[in-house]
Formats: C-alpha cells, sequence, structure tokens
C-alpha cells in the first residue's frame, strides 16, 4: 500500500483495483487493518491541535492517568489508584509496574512532572490548560513525586470533574509521553507513548500508519472498557486511509481494500446486506436538539416553547431523523451514563390538543418562528428541522427554515442571534460538564442557551458534590427543571453507522473514535 505521491482520487482507485483483482497480495495484507476515515488528521500531538478525527487515531498511540470508562466515569489507566484526601484537594496516584514507552524506557513519576510542566507552559499551547491554571475556576497548585511510583496533585478547592477534565479524550487524555516526542527547543517531533500501538509514519492527506507495539502492557481487565479495561494490539500494522468521499469509502469496504468505516445512516440497508460486511451503530454522548432563544420577543414566553414540546412527537422525529438508528433520549445525562436513572427518563408528551391550547394562553398570534438548520453530513440538523416544522404547522404554529452554511450557524450560535436553532452538541460524558455546556450567563456568553439562576446554583453545586448519590440527586433535580422551562428540546444521542469487513474481529468505535485494539483480522 506504499505508493508515490499521486492525487488522492487515483491512488485509492488504484488501491481498489489491486484489491479487487491481485488475490496474491491478500497474505500481505492479511496483518493490516485499513480504517477510512473522512478527513486527515490536524496533528500527532495530543490535546494540541486536534479535532475527533485526530484524537481517534492519536488515543491508540498515547495514555494518560487515568481515563474514561464505557458509562462515563473514570478509571486508573497509567495509575494503577488513585486516592483523594478528606478535604479533597490532595490526589495520590499510584503508577502501574512495568509500563514502558515505545522507546524502551520504563515510565517513572519524572515523566509524569516533566509532562506536567509541558502542558501548562504557554508555548505547548494545550486546549484544557485553562481547566487547570485556574482561569475556570479549578487551580492545580502543586505537582510533586516523592518517588518513582507515586504523583501527588494538589487542587485548591473541591472538584467533582478534576479527575474527568485529565480523561477528557479532547484534551489527549493528558497523555504522559517521553521527552524525545519533543526536539531540545520544545517544537514537536512525534508522539512517543505507551499506548498499544506506536506511531510509525504521517503521510499528509493520505494516511497515518501504526503498529503493535509488543511491549505493551495492558492495565486490568477481562475486557475492553472505554480508554481503560484490557488493551491487546492483535494486528500488526493499522493503518488509518483519507477518503473524504463516502461513495469511495462504501466502495472499498465493498471490495475489500477498506476493513472499517464510518457509513452514511441511508446506506445502512444497502450495506447490511453485503455478504463480506458486518454493519453496527455505536452510541455516544454527543446531543442533537432544538435550541431556543428564551429571549426572543415570541420565545420567552415558556407557553409558547411548552406548546412546541407539546407538538412534537419525537419519538418519531428521532426513528426519522436517525434512520431508525437513534434511541429518544429528553435528558442532558446520555443514555450510557451511570447518572441515567428512572428521573433522566421522563420526558416530553405528545399532545396537540395541549400545544393548540398552551397557545391560545401565550396569545400567539401567528408570528413567524424560524428554524435555522445545515446540511452537514452525518449530522441530523436538516432532517429534524423539516419534521419538526411540519408537526408545529399542524398546531398552528408558523414555524419556518432556513437552511444556513455550518460556519454562519455556529456564528449565529455564539452570538446568541436565532429563534430556533437545530443543532448539535459535541460529547461531554460527565453531567455536570453536560449541563454546563449549555448552561449560564446569557449576558456574559451569548452562546448559553438555559440563562436560570436555580439551575445554576444546582449545576455548581454538582462541580462541587463527589458523592455520586447526593449528584444523583442534583441531576434528577435539574431534568425536572429542564423539562418544565424547555430552554431547549434533548432529542437524542449520537448514533453512527459503521460497517466492517467480517474477517474483522473485535473493532469496536466509542464516542465516535474507533478503539483498535481488541481487534484481530480472522486467519492471520
Amino acid at each position: 500500500m506504499h505508493h508515490r505521491f499521486v492525487p488522492r482520487a487515483l491512488a485509492l482507485s488504484l488501491a481498489l483495483a489491486a484489491a479487487m483483482s491481485v488475490d496474491a497480495f491478500a497474505p500481505v495484507y492479511a496483518a493490516t487493518l485499513t480504517v477510512a476515515q473522512p478527513a486527515d488528521i490536524r496533528s500527532t500531538n495530543p490535546g494540541v491541535n486536534r479535532d475527533n478525527t485526530t484524537d481517534g487515531v492519536v488515543l491508540n498511540i498515547v495514555e494518560g492517568l487515568v481515563g474514561y470508562r464505557e458509562n462515563g466515569s473514570v478509571g486508573p489507566l497509567l495509575a494503577k489508584s488513585v486516592s483523594v484526601s478528606d478535604d479533597g484537594l490532595t490526589y495520590t496516584f499510584t503508577l502501574r509496574d512495568g509500563v514502558k514507552f515505545h522507546n524502551g524506557a520504563t515510565l517513572t513519576s519524572a515523566d509524569v512532572l516533566w509532562n506536567w510542566q509541558r502542558y501548562m507552559d504557554p508555548k505547548t499551547d494545550w486546549r484544557c490548560r485553562s481547566d487547570f491554571d485556574g482561569r475556570n475556576g479549578l487551580k492545580v497548585t502543586d505537582v510533586s513525586a516523592p518517588d518513582a511510583k507515586t504523583v501527588v496533585m494538589k487542587v485548591d478547592r473541591k472538584s467533582a470533574v478534576f479527575l474527568d477534565s485529565l480523561a477528557r479524550t479532547d484534551c489527549g487524555m493528558t497523555a504522559i509521553i517521553a521527552k524525545d516526542s519533543v526536539a531540545a527547543d520544545g517544537s514537536w517531533i512525534k508522539p512517543v507513548g505507551t499506548g498499544p500501538y506506536q506511531f510509525k509514519e504521517w503521510k499528509r492527506g493520505e494516511y497515518t500508519l501504526l503498529s503493535a507495539f509488543k511491549d505493551y502492557v495492558s492495565p486490568e481487565g477481562d475486557k475492553p472498557d472505554g480508554y481503560v479495561g484490557l488493551k491487546q494490539p492483535l494486528v500488526d500494522e493499522v493503518k488509518f486511509l483519507v477518503v473524504p468521499d463516502p461513495s469511495t469509502s462504501k466502495a472499498g469496504l465493498m471490495s475489500g481494500v477498506i476493513d472499517a468505516s464510518q457509513i452514511t445512516n441511508t446506506d445502512v440497508v444497502e450495506l447490511k446486506s453485503a455478504k463480506n460486511l458486518t454493519v453496527f451503530s455505536p452510541h455516544d454522548a454527543v446531543k442533537h436538539v432544538l435550541l431556543f432563544q428564551t429571549q426572543d420577543p415570541v420565545l420567552k414566553n415558556v407557553k409558547i416553547r411548552q406548546a412546541i414540546a407539546a407538538s412534537l412527537d419525537i419519538p418519531q422525529v428521532v426513528a426519522a431523523a436517525s434512520e431508525g438508528l437513534g434511541r429518544l433520549n429528553n435528558s442532558a445525562v446520555h443514555a450510557g451514563s451511570a447518572f441515567y436513572q428512572d428521573a433522566e427518563k421522563r420526558g416530553y408528551q405528545y399532545d396537540p390538543a395541549r400545544a393548540q391550547q398552551l397557545l391560545k394562553e401565550a396569545g400567539y398570534k401567528g408570528e413567524p418562528i424560524v428554524i435555522y438548520a445545515n446540511k452537514r453530513a452525518h449530522v441530523p440538523s436538516y432532517q429534524v428541522a423539516v419534521i419538526a416544522q411540519a408537526m408545529m404547522q399542524s398546531v398552528g404554529i408558523n414555524a419556518k427554515i432556513e437552511v444556513l452554511e455550518w460556519a454562519t450557524q455556529l456564528d449565529r450560535y455564539n452570538t446568541g442571534k436565532y429563534q430556533i436553532s437545530s443543532f448539535s452538541f459535541s460529547s461531554r460524558l460527565d453531567p455536570s460538564l453536560s449541563y454546563e455546556q449549555f448552561s449560564g450567563d446569557k449576558a456574559k456568553q451569548p452562546r448559553k442557551v438555559w440563562d436560570d439562576p436555580a439551575a445554576q446554583k444546582l449545576i455548581d453545586e454538582s462541580f462541587l458534590e463527589s458523592d455520586p448519590a447526593k449528584r444523583q440527586a442534583l441531576f434528577d433535580q435539574l431534568h425536572a427543571l429542564m423539562l418544565e422551562q424547555t430552554p431547549m428540546l434533548m432529542l437524542y444521542n449520537g448514533a453512527d453507522a459503521w460497517a466492517s469487513n467480517k474477517r474483522v474481529e473485535g473493532l469496536s468505535v466509542w464516542e465516535g473514535k474507533p478503539r483498535v485494539w481488541g481487534t484481530r483480522i480472522a486467519g492471520q
């Protein structure tokens, strides 16, 4: 698969043709897993120059002290244990034995200290520095290493999300990398991490190649669990191949040159009938929503917002917008969370007669209500808007749709200049972070959707409260308050569609990112 630089479309055509015609080459590819991705990575520097596609590659290479479990809680990763002092201000991490970097060096607490200093240096441009230097409230006041196996971090206030912030995938999992990842002047070279796969090559615009780290030592666990649990590199190489066109990746899946790829929801039925493919639908904590501008002259009336909610047959909206893959969830707590309990399962009721009664009580006079939407692939913005418009019109709401370029819609969101916006929020696994994503003072941050002092008080408490039962009670109250005030309609969490060759076993996708450990190729 290595080739001279030729135009990407031609290179892919040649690769597809070769795969379909030359059976003699099959053994060569048996130990290489080829995963298509819709765009190139932005860099290999964890948590610095990144997007979700980049994270999906890099987090197979690097690891942090802690990582996410499947249910959104945080567990030890490079640490074998984490203890917290009674006052909640001191975290002690005990490192696992025998962990090696890809250069063969053994991980010690000195490596953790060096990485922390690098992350807190403004020149590194780490996207999450403000979550730890006091600008966003919490400040790490001291990091020390009493011995080679122990790291102690002190913070200036109690926080229920400190470990969550360390584990965040957009922060690069606060990855612990070897010093020779950077040059003497601090400039980036490549990630020398501790993960199950090591960086081998990045051919910009074409592919990123990883190879199995034969000396990898897995965390404890009998199966993969988010980014912790059992992690085994079972194929020799993984090639993340850049294939921007969905029809090209579909052809590659059908021919067998591509082993796995995200597919469009509209291709699910067709590819399910392909004899060589398995189609699966991983769910994540992305939030697909209809946002209401509560300061709008019409929508500031809560009865009109409640009328819109009652006008929508939300299960039907979800089924149609997601091609049947989505699962209804009216809560900001994602459906896979340990905090998603009976209270969070309560939702809005479809009741057109009540919608009309509420409109009458609100004195609604047929004023136009505009829904902003965009037509990006893999996002249901436009589909949700079309279905919602029809249902709103059926109860007498003068709903209109305006299709915007995504950049324009995002700008209107950031400035608060909309009536309704059919929108998607990126994943926030901890419920406090999920509520904080859209709640706050509109005067200070116009992008905030829910501006309510009572809600903000509950959210602030949830950031400080570390007892799970007490946090649950706060989230239950928040959900009830959100249903009552209806600052937005949370519809469903992310539901992507993927396909993989049937000879591929154990591939999983979590939070939109492929995890290639535990993946094998049958007959290898």
